[in-house]
């Protein structure tokens, strides 16, 4: 687009669906803002050196100019104070009310100032007379030092500190928001602290939400491994048995890993959410076997001879129970829409993770069941 005048930040976006905000969200905090924009600096030099991060900014914006006034020596021996400038130069580019007057029911203010012609430029404040106490007039140069600067549009508070936020998106192709801020902790983040020692650093944005979501999503999990293994416990009247339905939960996990590489995707929060919900539909093939196994061993089968059987016979059943679970997903799999990418990693875990058990539970179950009896345990617990 070429060269844009006045401009200070540009970016072009799509738009994204997620409920974590920015996936890079760091936020310096600290009281001297002289560090803290050298601070800003050295992280925005450091993240921009990898390729997948983009839009990178931060939020110290730079106000209007202006020009800062302090009184010189001798100044206030002639009876000036900076209330006393402050107030003369207010009164003539703001206008002073000098006079009132009435017209019949009207009443009008009649306000002072400097003419528009005097008052366009910065050199007029060189041709500017303060008036001092004793009624004499001086040059506003020869009482003030001026000295012109740009302060900041807006300086952030969190918890009473100034704060400064560098903001950016990552593109997936080529970097991982989590493989950075790991690197930035190992490398960056050391040598920061040295130089910085006064400014602390906090993650927002995805990195925060993340690993909110992360302890919540483990919790959740936890709870519901307890749940299923009390359900299971009730439906099979044994402790051991329901270890062995709950023995798929761990190969879907597998599952999960190998469809994302499959379809070249990355592990992502949608993803984890995913395999939480596995644990309760991958269970359906093992109860399916366990069940078959333990009805054999009740009609005077033995152990060897009931897991013989199990995976030839109900082999259709399991593959049913898992394909129509399958098909109902495939077609969100294949969704090529932008509402739909943020569901898609979700997907991937859930088909992924039951074709991996599916294919697991047929060989595995049986022989587990096996052992357990081998050392009966499945009677004795």
């Amino acid at each position: 687009m070429g060269n844009i005048p006045d401009v200070i930040h540009l970016s072009f976006t799509e738009p994204v669906v997620t409920p974590a905000g920015r996936a890079i969200d760091i936020r310096l905090h600290g009281n001297d803002l002289g560090q803290l924009k050298y601070a800003a600096i050295d992280l925005y030099q450091w993240l921009s050196k990898f390729r997948g991060v983009l839009d990178l900014c931060d939020d110290l914006r730079p106000g209007k100019p202006e020009i800062k006034m302090r009184l010189r020596e001798g100044a206030l021996s002639m009876g000036l104070t900076s209330q006393m400038v402050a107030a003369q130069l207010k009164a003539a580019f703001y206008g002073r009310t000098a006079d009132e007057i009435q017209v019949e029911q009207t009443s009008y203010e009649i306000d002072v100032r400097m003419t528009d012609s005097n008052q366009d430029s910065l050199g007029d404040l060189d041709d500017f007379y303060i008036t001092l106490p004793n009624g004499r007039q001086a040059p506003l140069t020869e009482v003030v030092h001026m000295e012109y600067a740009r302060g900041y549009a807006r300086i952030a508070r969190i918890n009473g500190q100034r704060t400064v936020s560098l903001k950016a998106d990552v593109d997936t192709r080529h970097a991982n928001t989590a493989e950075i801020i790991e690197q930035l902790n190992a490398e960056f983040h050391p040598n920061f602290i040295k130089q910085y020692p006064k400014i602390r650093i906090s993650y927002s944005g995805e990195i925060k939400e993340s690993a909110t979501t992360q302890s919540s999503l483990a919790r959740g999990f936890l709870i519901g491994l307890i749940g299923i293994f009390v359900l299971l416990s009730f439906q099979f009247r044994t402790y051991s048995e329901p270890f062995i339905v709950m023995i798929a939960i761990p190969f879907a996990f597998i599952g999960v890993v190998w469809g994302h590489l499959v379809m070249g995707i990355d592990i992502c929060m949608p993803s984890m959410v995913g395999f939480v919900s596995l644990a309760g539909i991958v269970v359906n093939d093992s109860i399916l076997l366990v069940q078959f196994l333990k009805t054999r061993r009740e009609q005077g089968y033995s152990p060897y001879e009931s897991a013989s059987m199990a995976g030839r016979e109900r082999f259709r059943a399991v593959m049913l129970t898992s394909l129509t679970t399958i098909a109902g997903l495939i077609p969100l799999l294949s969704e090529k829409s932008l509402q739909a990418q943020f569901l898609i990693p979700l997907a991937a875990s859930i088909v992924f993770g039951i074709l991996a058990s599916t294919l697991f539970v047929l060989v595995m179950i049986p022989v587990v069941y096996s052992i357990f009896a081998d050392l009966n345990w499945i009677e004795r617990i």
